[in-house]
């Protein structure tokens, strides 16, 4: 496994890591019993940067996480966010960035993880009622209380990015980017490498789209929340599906699997950009790191850029109410 730098943070992940999301929530049924084994084969692997936070679950995925690390802490660098509430029933109670709060969910982080101090510590959503400088001066007081190693902004627009980093230096920024969501290129990136701050790319197989593995909407389960993304939806996803069809075309070409080409396009981006893939599979873990051996030639980029251009995903990324918390 190659690794990266999360731009002059110091900090040295694994260059594909892995979000532990799906193992909890959102994409259907989940089974411990096949994720945890999923983890443990990822650091045997060498993806060493796990990606979790306090509402996947809500609560639960942390310490799935946590239990899954027991005993094996110092192969982790380990992830996690705060600011989007949930109730115990999931309820979703809004976004909070309010000082005494981000104290409060780190320490309840700390304890679901069991762990001393979390390597990696996101704003999942900026607050707009409460200035950057004051969530961001909170969450250094973890960091100069040995709770926090590194600081990480999700979905933050450009000005709060600015903002946030003259408080305290920003490790990373999470923020979707995939062959079908390249929004990203429209100046975070280039913030990012001005600033020195690297870029944590999740749903980079487009929330399973990219893998070809979903052909009709019935594949999906009937809890499984990508029923309620529009480019999921109708024709959308038909105009979709025939995107995927381009990147199969190419994938074939190549001798590797879809999941792999789209993976291996992220990464050709820039070596400061470390995509994070979903799973709940071994299978799938092992497909998506074998994309750190696909080599895409100046060429065949461009071919890509030809059948997948900015822009040619159709519907948004996530429904209007939630486009709203995004890039703030």
């Amino acid at each position: 496994m190659k690794t990266r730098q999360l731009g002059r943070s110091g900090l040295e992940v694994s260059a594909l890591g892995l979000g532990c999301m799906g193992m909890s929530e959102f994409y259907g049924s989940s089974d411990e019993r096949e994720s945890i084994p999923t983890i443990h084969r990822a650091l045997e692997l060498g993806v060493n940067f796990l990606d979790t936070a306090d509402m996947y679950g809500p609560f639960k995925n942390e310490e799935l996480v946590g239990r899954a690390i027991k005993g094996r802490r110092d192969k982790v660098v380990l992830a996690t966010k705060f600011g989007n509430m949930r109730g115990e029933d999931g309820s979703f109670l809004g976004v909070n960035g309010r000082p005494e709060y981000v104290r409060q969910a780190c320490e309840a982080s700390l304890r679901r993880l069991d762990v001393e101090v979390i390597d990696l510590y996101y704003q999942h959503r900026v607050d707009p009622n409460v200035p950057i400088e004051e969530t961001v001066g909170e969450m250094k007081r973890l960091v100069e209380e040995g709770k926090v190693r590194y600081l990480g902004l999700s979905e933050a627009a450009a000005e709060t990015i600015r903002r946030a980093h003259r408080v305290h230096p920003i490790a990373a920024l999470q923020t979707e980017y995939s062959l079908w969501s390249r929004d990203p290129e429209d100046g975070l990136l280039e913030v990012c490498r001005e600033l020195g701050i690297g870029f944590v790319a999740y749903s980079p197989l487009g929330r399973g789209f990219l893998t070809g593995q979903i052909k009709s909407f019935d594949d999906l389960a009937a809890d499984d929340y990508r029923r309620l993304s529009p480019r999921f939806q109708g024709e959308n996803f038909d105009k979709n599906l025939e995107l995927v069809k381009r990147i199969e075309e190419l994938a074939a070409e190549k001798n590797c699997a879809p999941a792999q080409l789209a993976l291996a396009w992220v990464l050709a981006q820039g070596s400061d950009i470390v995509p994070i893939p979903g799973t709940k599979r071994r299978k799938y873990l092992e497909e998506n790191v074998g994309a750190i051996k696909v080599e895409i030639t100046p060429e065949e980029l461009k071919r890509i850029d030809e059948v997948a251009p900015r822009g040619a995903a159709a519907g948004t990324r996530y429904p209007e109410a939630s486009m709203a918390a995004v890039n703030r």
